[in-house]
């Protein structure tokens, strides 16, 4: 799908769903890591990530549009645009659309390294997920020295 394709869906999806047209820019932007689209305030236009294309149908890409034409409508009329307002929520409603997207980059599963430091003095643990330089610190409890236990 070109740009003026997305365009000319854009517009026609606007009519359709709000009877109202829609007079900015769509484009794809393949910079859109996790989110399937964005509407931009400034301008007025909407991005869509490319990758919803790749991954999924035109059903899902018609549901992001319609997401991202409710934030357009509302934020054009004045009227609670975010995805926490009354107003928004009422609209995605009548209009069949999605709150959320699915999922476009892969998940890291990767599981966080919990480091374990203690207090020679005293013996208090001190579990940490960084790094910490136990040269700077002392113990919160007795001001012992802080050590790494070994894994």
């Amino acid at each position: 799908m070109e740009q003026r394709e997305l365009q000319q869906l854009v517009q026609q999806l606007s009519i359709e769903a709000f009877g109202k047209p829609f007079r900015h820019k769509a484009r794809f932007n393949a910079r859109l890591r996790t989110t399937g689209g964005r509407y931009i305030l400034n301008d007025g236009s909407i991005e869509i990530n490319p990758t919803v294309l790749a991954r999924y149908d035109m059903e899902e890409l018609v549901g992001i549009i319609k997401h991202e034409l409710c934030h357009y409508h509302l934020h054009q009329e004045g009227k609670g645009y975010r995805h926490g307002d009354a107003d928004f929520k009422r609209l995605l409603q009548e209009t069949g659309s999605p709150r959320h997207c699915k999922p476009l980059a892969e998940r890291n599963n990767r599981t966080k390294t919990i480091r374990l430091y203690r207090c020679t003095s005293c013996g208090l643990e001190y579990r940490r997920s960084r790094k910490m330089d136990v040269r700077k610190y002392r113990c919160g409890k007795c001001a012992g020295q802080i050590t790494e236990v070994q894994k």
